[in-house]
């Protein structure tokens, strides 16, 4: 028994046809499209703009050197023992500079490609010589010019001293005034391999008899 087409199915059938000659779903995405051309651009075209960073930006690490230019790194080794990916890895040796037994980095060598930028390393340093910049273009068709060494962290550390300073100073790890530049960690002397240990000479308090 045949049955005759109803009209609600006639009609589906109908919108059917329309949307598939009008392609409707094309329209609705040029929709969307469209409505996205009259809103504030947010896209910088990289390299010609780039995007403002903050002081506390975790990019290319460096090494530091004090006011008169000498080296920070005491060579202690801190920075490779926080460093969770282990891909800082120090050498140092002592050198005598009068009765001074100084401690040194005679090398110091960071694989970037294993960094995570943490900054951990920063943490532990006792005497700040270590710091992080808003350098993040170093890509390179060598991977072992991402091995960064002691005369390229100081390279790095020369240009961009401001904003390595600028980053310990946002993360409370060093102020920006002129007792911060002044401070310098001070070696204690060694004589024949004993420290030499200086005392101040306590006066008796008052009421007590000296001893003759």
């Amino acid at each position: 028994m045949n049955h005759a087409p109803t009209a609600s199915g006639e009609s589906v059938k109908f919108t059917e046809l329309l949307d598939k000659i009008i392609f409707k779903e094309i329209l609705k995405g040029l929709k969307l499209t469209f409505t996205h051309m009259f809103v504030r651009e947010v896209t910088l075209q990289y390299p010609h703009q780039k995007l403002a960073l903050p002081d506390t930006h975790r990019g290319a690490l460096c090494l530091l050197k004090y006011e008169d230019g000498a080296e920070r790194c005491v060579g202690c080794d801190l920075c490779e023992a926080a460093c969770p990916s282990h891909c800082i890895k120090v050498v140092s040796a002592e050198v005598q500079d009068g009765q001074v037994l100084r401690r040194i980095a005679t090398s110091f060598d960071i694989d970037i490609t294993k960094c995570v930028f943490c900054g951990f390393c920063v943490e532990a340093c006792p005497v700040n010589a270590l710091g992080m910049t808003k350098l993040y273009e170093y890509s390179t068709d060598n991977k072992r010019n991402l091995i960064f060494d002691k005369p390229k962290l100081y390279e790095i550390g020369e240009k961009y001293h401001s904003e390595a300073k600028a980053y310990l100073v946002a993360h409370n790890q060093e102020k920006a005034d002129e007792t911060a530049r002044e401070y310098r960690y001070k070696f204690p002397a060694y004589v024949n391999g004993e420290a030499v240990k200086t005392e101040a000479k306590k006066e008796p308090a008052a009421g007590t008899p000296k001893a003759e």
